[in-house]
This record gives structure tokens, C-alpha cells and sequence, in this order.
């Protein structure tokens, strides 16, 4: 179907969505009536009606998971759910977090490490998200870290960190972009360029180390790790205690870091492969840059199958029935994850490809008359409320890039640098706690976590990191880029508004502080 223009109107879906989620704490109605309300708005403007609302609304959920990246995700997410259920089974995890626990010793000490773990997993968001839950969740749970806190740490070192590693599928993704608006030489030296100047994603790692090792909380988290500590109710979802009887206590260590450990080495290798480092005889950096990222997850999350089968059956860990019903266990776990998905990437889709959400907020960025040093800080705005809106980075980066450089290279060429970073930056802010964005949900799957839980109490993290950004880069547009000023004031302030909001929040919980 063809774009049409409906200007105002459409907002008018993730408008919906997002305010009947946060006040239902229900994601899948809430996408559902946002969905029916974008064909609503097309099938009117388009001639046609009811029957037309739900054949466009649904075509169009159709179109988003039949194409293979969306579709390699889905299958990446099954991989996954049958690996962890099955290491599961065989008694991996729980001897992980018995061994795990004699060398962490404390609260601290599990989120530190799960903080460190996530920024170490910097090729892929969605590997990372699901992946460090896996690996970090007996060993959080040991400690009574909520699952709202574990969903926030893995979230905080998803997106913020992919968006500046070098050797990323977001490097790749943001290198392209920033290299076909003819405004760059080099696709690496331009993603570089930017690195500096993302506040969001240097304020959110800087913000989630901090809490990892002061337990600064405040807001709906500090209720939530409170409620961990002194009751013991860590608001997972994921338990069964059939489950847990089941589980063998024949494993070790070794059964659950050989299959994670082949999970990750097979789709690194996967993504060279597809990438052209052996065919075509690309460096590392161009090989990761060309992979098709989504693809090797799914070969990668194949593999560590094939050798987790060969770890365990010889060695009678579990029986082979044992084996495939944890298969057939772990994909049905994952369901809730792909229905959300589902029907989170169609609303996105339905406001791109239907509705023209970004070409219409693009439009009025472009004709708006604002003085250029206020240009970073209202790039940034907008950027996050798009990406909030559609829960998607790339969409709103690649919406968003060329504009920048137009109205840039006509007016401040000094100012382009650091709006392209306030673009990606603002853009980072919606995938990381829109309740419509992928990585939000997995990061929700991966923790265990009810996955309205975790962005209400993720939502007030991200929107104080947002304005202590909001403030740096209206530093950072009227000091010309001067980056110890941009983002010296950006850290200062976070500093400031942690103290004071953990201090607000104690003294409403009435709770010691810790």
C-alpha cells in the first residue's frame, strides 16, 4: 500500500497504544486497538470503511512478520527459548548460580556484574538482551535483585551500548545512513564522529553502573526493590515450582557456559560468514557492518542446540524425550514474546509505511524557523518523541539523518556533528522504554519480568537521563561542540538529580536507605 498524508492524525496510533498500556498495564489489547485505529484512519482517508480497517490492519501485520529479518527474530527468539529451557532442565543454570554465588558475594557485586556482562555484548541488542538474562538471572535472584531491576540493567546495556560500539549491527546500521547523505567520506570515521557527543547512551551507562553499586533508586523501582529485599517477591514470572522439581541435579557449570559460550562463538562466526569476511575477504569491522545480523542469531542459536544435544545425551544428563519436550516447552514460553513483537513492529510499520508519521514530524523540524544553537536540543526532542511514538531507533535515525545534514549544511556546519549525535541519541531514548520497542519487550523476556512492570519502572530512569541530555545539548548548541562543557554538565547533573530523587523516594517508602 502507498503512504498517504494525514498529518496530525498520524500520531493518533502509538498515541493510543502507549497511553491505554500505561494505564492498563495490558500491552496486547493496547496494540491491538492501536493498530485497528491506524487502518481506522487509512481505510477512512482512502475510501473506504470497517471491512477495510481490519483487511489493511491486518495485511499489514501480515507484510511486517513476513519479512526475513522480522521473521529471523521470531525464529532467533524460539532458538533461544528451547536453548535456556532445556540448559534449564539439565540443571546448567542452578549449578551456575550455585558457583556463581561463592565468588559474588553480594547485591552489588550480581549487578555490577550483569552491568559489565551487558556492555560486554556489544555486537547485537537483541542477543544481548536475551542473553544476559539468561546467563545473570540465577545469580540476581540469589541476591534478591527484582526482575524490574534486572529487565532495566539488561535494557540500559542493550541499545545505549550498541549505538557506540564500533563493531556493531547499529554501527553498521548508523555508518551507512550517515555515508549516503554524502556529507561523510568514511562510513566508520562518521559513526566516530558521533560517539562523543551521545549523551543518552554515555548518561544511561554511567547511570546504570552508578545504581549498580550505590542502590540510588527512586520512583516505581525503588517500591520494586524494596518489595525484593524485605519480602522476597522478586515479581518474576518465569517460576514453576513443577518446573523446578523437575530440574536434574546432575549438572554443572560446564553445562550451561559450553551452551551459551557456543551460542555466542557460533554467531559471531555466523555473522563473518554472511558478512563476507572469508568470501570476499573483508576486514572485521566491514564483515560485521555488511552481516545480516538477525540471520546469524538464527544459525548461531542452531548450533548451540546441535551441541548442547551432543553435551548432554551421551552423558545421560537428561533423557532424549526429556530433551525435545524442553524444546517444545521453551518455544511455547516464548509465545507472549511473539505476539508482542508482532503486533509492536506492525503498529511501527503501519505509522511508516501507511501513515507517514515520520515524514510528517521530519516536515515539521524542517520548516520550523528555531535558533540554530537550540537545534541539537529540539533535534533530540522530537527524535525521542518519534521513536517513543513508533519504538524504533532505525526508523527514526533514518528518518531523521538527512534532514539534519540538510538543515545543517545550509545553517551550521559547526552544529552538524553533535545534532547527528542528539538525533541517534534521541532516538536510542524510544527503543530503550517505549512499551511498543523490540528491545524493550525482550529485555522484559529475557529478565522474566511482566513486561508493563518493567517499563514503569524503567520510565522514570530514561526520561531523567533524557533531560539532563535535553539540558547538555542546549550546552552543547551554544558552546559550538565544546565537549568537556557538554558533557561534564551532563554528568553533574545526573549526579544531582539521583541524590535528590533517591532521597524523595526514601522518604515516601518510609524504608531505610541502601
Amino acid at each position: 500500500m502507498e503512504t498517504i498524508d494525514v498529518g496530525l492524525l498520524s500520531l493518533v496510533p502509538p498515541i493510543i497504544a502507549i497511553v491505554l498500556a500505561l494505564c492498563t498495564k495490558e500491552v496486547i489489547s493496547s496494540l491491538i486497538i492501536g493498530i485497528l485505529s491506524g487502518g481506522l484512519i487509512y481505510a477512512l482517508n482512502t475510501g473506504g470503511g470497517i471491512v477495510e480497517m481490519s483487511a489493511i490492519s491486518f495485511g499489514a501485520m501480515a507484510e511486517t512478520v513476513g519479512s526475513p529479518g522480522k521473521f529471523n527474530i521470531i525464529l532467533f527468539l524460539a532458538l533461544l527459548g528451547a536453548l535456556v529451557c532445556v540448559v534449564t532442565k539439565a540443571g546448567g543454570s542452578r549449578a551456575y548460580g550455585n558457583w556463581a554465588s561463592t565468588k559474588i558475594k553480594n547485591k552489588k557485586l550480581a549487578q555490577l556484574a550483569t552491568s559489565f556482562l551487558g556492555v560486554l555484548i556489544f555486537i547485537d541488542d537483541y542477543f544481548n538482551c536475551l542473553t544476559v538474562g539468561t546467563v545473570m538471572k540465577p545469580v540476581t535472584d540469589k541476591y534478591n535483585v527484582s526482575r524490574a531491576k534486572l529487565a532495566y540493567i539488561i535494557d540500559a546495556t542493550a541499545a545505549p551500548v550498541c549505538i557506540i560500539a564500533p563493531i556493531s549491527s547499529w554501527a553498521a546500521a548508523v555508518g551507512s545512513t550517515l555515508y549516503e547523505t554524502g556529507a561523510f567520506s568514511n562510513e566508520l570515521s562518521a559513526f566516530f564522529a558521533t560517539i562523543p557527543y551521545n549523551l543518552y547512551a554515555i548518561l544511561s551507562i554511567i547511570m546504570v553502573i552508578v545504581l549498580s553499586v550505590t542502590n540510588l533508586e527512586f520512583g516505581p523501582m525503588a517500591k520494586a526493590e524494596w518489595r525484593a529485599e524485605h519480602t522476597g517477591d522478586l515479581g518474576a514470572i518465569d517460576s514453576d515450582p513443577e518446573e523446578e522439581a523437575a530440574i536434574s541435579n546432575k549438572g554443572t557449570v560446564w553445562d550451561l557456559v559450553i551452551p551459551i559460550g557456543a551460542l555466542i562463538v557460533f554467531s559471531i562466526l555466523a555473522m563473518l560468514f554472511n558478512g563476507g569476511y572469508w568470501s570476499e575477504g573483508l576486514s572485521l569491522s566491514e564483515a560485521f557492518g555488511n552481516c545480516d545480523a538477525s540471520a546469524a542469531l538464527v544459525l548461531g542459536g542452531f548450533w548451540a542446540i546441535v551441541v548442547t544435544f551432543l553435551l548432554f545425551i551421551p552423558r545421560k544428563l537428561i533423557s532424549f524425550r526429556e530433551f525435545m519436550d524442553g524444546i517444545g516447552d521453551g518455544v511455547k514460553s516464548m509465545v507472549p514474546a511473539f505476539i508482542i513483537l508482532t503486533l509492536a513492529w506492525t503498529i511501527g510499520f503501519m505509522c511508516q509505511d501507511y501513515l507517514g508519521t515520520g515524514v510528517y514530524v521530519g516536515h515539521l523540524v524542517e520548516s520550523s524557523n528555531l535558533p540554530m544553537e537550540m537545534i541539537p536540543a529540539i533535534v533530540f526532542l522530537v527524535a525521542a518523541g518519534l521513536s517513543f511514538s513508533i519504538g524504533t531507533a532505525w526508523g527514526t535515525f533514518g528518518i531523521f539523518i538527512p534532514i539534519v545534514v540538510f538543515i545543517c549544511q545550509a545553517s551550521a556546519p559547526e552544529l552538524m556533528v553533535v545534532t547527528l549525535s542528539a538525533t541517534l541519541a534521541g532516538s536510542v531514548f524510544g527503543d530503550h522504554c517505549s512499551p511498543i520497542s523490540d528491545t524493550t519487550i525482550l529485555s522484559s523476556t529475557g529478565a522474566g519480568c511482566n513486561h508493563m512492570e518493567h517499563v514503569s519502572t524503567q520510565i522514570p530512569y530514561a526520561i531523567t537521563v533524557a533531560i539532563c541530555c535535553f539540558i547538555g545539548y542546549i550546552i552543547a548548541g551554544f558552546s559550538y561542540g565544546n565537549i568537556l562543557l557538554t558533557l561534564g554538565s551532563g554528568i553533574l547533573l545526573l549526579a544531582a538529580a539521583l541524590i535528590i530523587l533517591h532521597r524523595f523516594s526514601q522518604k515516601k517508602l518510609n524504608a531505610p536507605e541502601g
